[in-house]
């Protein structure tokens, strides 16, 4: 694994919204790694580095709009070298039960626009992807609104739930061992009750 990339919209207006699952991950996972996101105009987005050499890996927080997060994962992928198998990238995911982390390689893109946008820029869609569940809205023409909005009170504990168990799997993850990580997310998930469950969601601003 080369890159990992953090799903989202940039602007404070967005910061909490569900749409930003992915870049509340990266974001996640830069503190536990200590490393700093910081902005690179060349990459159209917040990146960090770890290790070196071989074992070199970059954090990647676009901050294009989401229609447009394949302008920055090329632009990264097309100076590092860095082929799609290499990229993992984690995005909210309408179809999937509130909480639930799922992981995968390739696929369909689920209508999922920054996921689309990111295939047509690699023109490939064998890239890795965790999806982080936010539920759906029950209605089609309600999803547009409901990405943009915040976890409501009994769902963001869920939400921060689902983002700790997956940061668990990230040390397997790191050695390329994504189907020992598969294993482990997707069996035997813990259930919690929401009141219990921590929650370190970014605030509304």
């Amino acid at each position: 694994m080369k890159l990992i990339v953090g799903l989202g919209n940039p602007g404070k207006e967005y910061t909490a919204t569900r749409h930003n699952a992915g870049a509340w991950w990266v974001s996640r996972l830069a503190a536990k790694l200590h490393v700093t996101l910081k902005a690179e105009a060349r990459f159209h987005g917040l990146c960090a580095r770890i290790g070196q050499g071989d074992d070199e890996l970059w954090l990647l927080n676009p901050q294009t709009y989401m229609n447009a997060s394949g302008k920055a994962v090329a632009a990264m992928c097309r100076f590092y070298k860095i082929l799609p198998e290499q990229i993992l990238v984690i995005h909210d995911d309408l179809d999937l039960p509130l909480g639930t982390p799922k992981l995968k390689l390739g696929g369909g893109l689920g209508g999922h626009n920054g996921l689309k946008d990111i295939a047509a820029h690699l023109a490939s869609r064998d890239f890795w992807r965790l999806r982080i569940g936010i539920g759906h809205p029950g209605d089609k023409n309600a999803v547009a609104d409901y990405v943009l909005q915040p976890p409501r009170k009994e769902e963001a504990p869920l939400i921060d739930e689902a983002i700790c168990r997956s940061l668990e799997v990230w040390p397997l993850i790191a050695q390329g061992n994504c189907q020992a990580a598969m294993l482990k997310l997707h069996t035997n998930p813990r259930v919690i009750h929401p009141q219990s469950a921590p929650v370190n969601l970014p605030e509304q601003k």
